[in-house]
């Protein structure tokens, strides 16, 4: 796969003479362009440049060469979008497609929203993170009484709950409300004292949106809406069920049988949990979004907020599967809505997340501000190698542009 990736870089450096914002769109089978501002100068690309250029090139040649339905990337670099590339159809029964403002689901990169949402408010005064959950919801039990005393917002963010993982989830599954599933948590059983032990949850961790409410007397879609999106200028982003009555850009969910893809109906799964996985948004939005995580939006997060969210609280021993498109790491943690991994000498916030028929990527480095995002309507192995292998080759290119540096500095 390097292999590739260095001869797609040399190509593209011969070909390219500048072009450094380009918004493009795919077909399935050959690229039609909607639209692209090029920018033409005599100097020549700079190996970031170059490299950022064969990334398209890559995830374009594996999207086709597995017949992916529909697909957009964005990257962002220091403080600017400088490449973002749509492929592909919202629907294999419109063959409309998929342009920069096409809105897809986030599945679990919503909970990222979630944590930077729930560290504004505390920044604000409406909570604090170490506030217990019981004085912001009461009524809230679990089966162990010292549990439901000690829980705080942060061990719910943080996933150190204490429950075993993924408690309920069939239930969320089966579409029951959030608050009637809370009412039933006392049935879970508990592996430990909060902060102590990381196990995953979608209900735990979606309790945000009803203190949210409380502490507030807004709705969670509304605080979001009021707090990140508008400020932001992320005017595709939404929060629950999508409905094509409101916007029919909108790429529909696909699912893939021993004929190929087929599509499937927009569905509320998960709607359920909002702060789990409850937020749509488009490829601009990410890249806005992106912009915004590595603190080039002034006014909206703070650097507080950042470093807030880029701290890790609890060690997460994932299983091979989620990592194995990496290279081998050791150190990899949550904070709030995030995961968080020391990668390769340098600190890499990330998440991925997956619904029926969709599929989310997001990644940055602060120390590099640099950051990608993926999306897709139609899951494959695809997803799982576009950060690894985008993150990898960026860091060998500043590594050589360094070493170069050096022996020039010497010369």
């Amino acid at each position: 796969m390097r292999r590739i990736w260095n001869a797609l870089i040399v190509a593209t450096g011969i070909m390219v003479s500048a072009i450094l914002v380009v918004v493009v769109n795919s077909g399935a089978n050959e690229p039609v362009q909607n639209h692209a501002e090029e920018i033409v100068s005599s100097i020549p690309l700079t190996r970031e440049d170059t490299l950022f250029q064969s990334c398209a090139e890559h995830i374009q040649h594996a999207f086709d060469s597995l017949k992916t339905v529909g697909a957009a990337f964005t990257i962002v670099h220091k403080g600017k979008v400088v490449l973002t590339r749509t492929m592909g159809c919202r629907s294999l029964d419109s063959e409309e497609p998929v342009d920069e403002h096409t809105v897809f689901r986030l599945a679990s990169v919503s909970k990222g929203f979630a944590g930077i949402l729930a560290a504004i408010l505390e920044e604000k005064g409406y909570l604090s993170l170490d506030d217990r959950v019981a004085e912001h919801y009461p009524g809230f039990r679990l089966k162990d009484p010292v549990s439901t005393a000690e829980m705080t917002i942060n061990h719910i963010l943080s996933h150190t709950t204490g429950l075993v993982p993924h408690a309920f989830d069939n239930l969320v599954e089966a579409g029951i409300d959030l608050e009637d599933i809370i009412d039933q948590l006392p049935e879970v059983e508990i592996s430990g004292p909060p902060g102590y032990y990381y196990g995953y949850q979608n209900v735990l961790f979606s309790i945000i949106d009803l203190i949210s409410e409380r502490v507030t007397g807004k709705a969670y879609p509304d605080l979001l809406e009021q707090e990140i999106f508008l400020p932001l200028g992320m005017r595709d982003a939404s929060v629950g069920k999508l409905d094509t009555a409101i916007n029919r850009n909108i790429a529909y969910p696909h699912l893939k049988d021993r004929k190929g893809y087929f599509q499937a109906s927009l569905h509320e799964g998960y709607y359920n949990v909002l702060p789990a996985a409850g937020v749509n948004a488009s490829i601009s939005d990410l890249g806005i979004w992106l912009k915004a995580l590595l603190g080039s939006t002034s006014g909206v997060i703070s650097g507080a907020v950042l470093e807030k969210i880029s701290t890790p609280v609890i060690y997460t021993p994932l299983k091979w599967q989620y990592t194995k498109h990496w290279d081998p790491f050791r150190e990899r943690y949550y904070s709030l809505g995030w995961r968080i991994y020391d990668y390769r000498g340098r600190r890499i916030i990330y998440h991925g997340g997956y619904v029926r028929g969709y599929r989310a990527e997001i990644a940055f480095c602060p120390e590099e501000q640099v950051g990608i995002a993926f999306l897709q309507n139609s899951p494959n192995g695809m997803a799982s190698t576009v950060v690894p292998e985008f993150l990898n080759r960026f860091f060998e290119i500043r590594q050589e542009s360094s070493s170069t540096d050096t022996i020039s500095r010497n010369d």
